[in-house]
């Protein structure tokens, strides 16, 4: 879809505190893992599709698209998800999305692109309402020395990296729940009930 330049990844290497300490890609949705609901949505819009896990390799290595470990030891969070798949990928662009949000826009990548191309920015986020939704980016692969000091230097938070770089938001308001996410087993459960559509 975007001529060859495009790399995806899906974060699921987090150790998934709120979901007992599960694997939280791997938690089925309606008979589903939450991660099959989220290839299905992305990886159309990419070239090449990345799976940042730490754990289960098999059974992400499953879904047919190659997987990648952290380089950086002791589930280092988003970051070091993303540092691995810039190392990995083989295209000038990466867009990144996690695992646990099941109804990603269909059109994230392009128009995360379209924002990137028109501003001239190292990185393209995307927002919703008055949130910013910090792992759903598109960001050059030239970012990645950046990224490799800042994690040398200890840092961890998505968005103090971000505050280094030249970053355009983009407004997904049109999409009431794209990026509603599942963090708990609760949150589960409530979501397969509206699937379900149950009260």
């Amino acid at each position: 879809m975007s001529g060859g330049q495009l790399a995806g990844v899906i974060l699921a290497g987090g150790r998934g505190r709120r979901m007992g300490g599960s694997d939280k890609g791997l938690q089925e949705l309606c008979g589903r893992p939450l991660v099959a609901w989220v290839v299905e949505r992305f990886a159309p819009q990419v070239d090449e599709l990345l799976i940042s896990a730490n754990r289960n390799g098999e059974r992400y290595a499953a879904f047919a698209h190659r997987v990648v470990p952290d380089a950086i030891p002791g589930f280092a969070g988003p970051l070091a998800g993303l540092h691995a798949a810039l190392t990995a990928a083989s295209h000038p662009l990466l867009a990144s999305v996690p695992c646990d949000a099941p109804l990603l826009p269909t059109d994230l990548v392009s128009r995360l692109l379209h924002a990137m191309h028109a501003s001239g920015a190292d990185l393209a986020v995307a927002c919703s309402g008055e949130r910013t939704q910090p792992v759903c980016c598109l960001c050059r692969r030239d970012v990645l020395p950046s990224l490799s000091e800042f994690l040398a230097r200890g840092g961890r938070k998505v968005e103090e990296w971000h505050a280094l770089l030249r970053v355009q938001h983009v407004l997904f308001d049109d999409y009431a729940d794209a990026f509603a996410n599942i963090n708990s087993g609760i949150e589960l459960e409530r979501f397969a009930a509206i699937r379900r559509g149950l009260p």
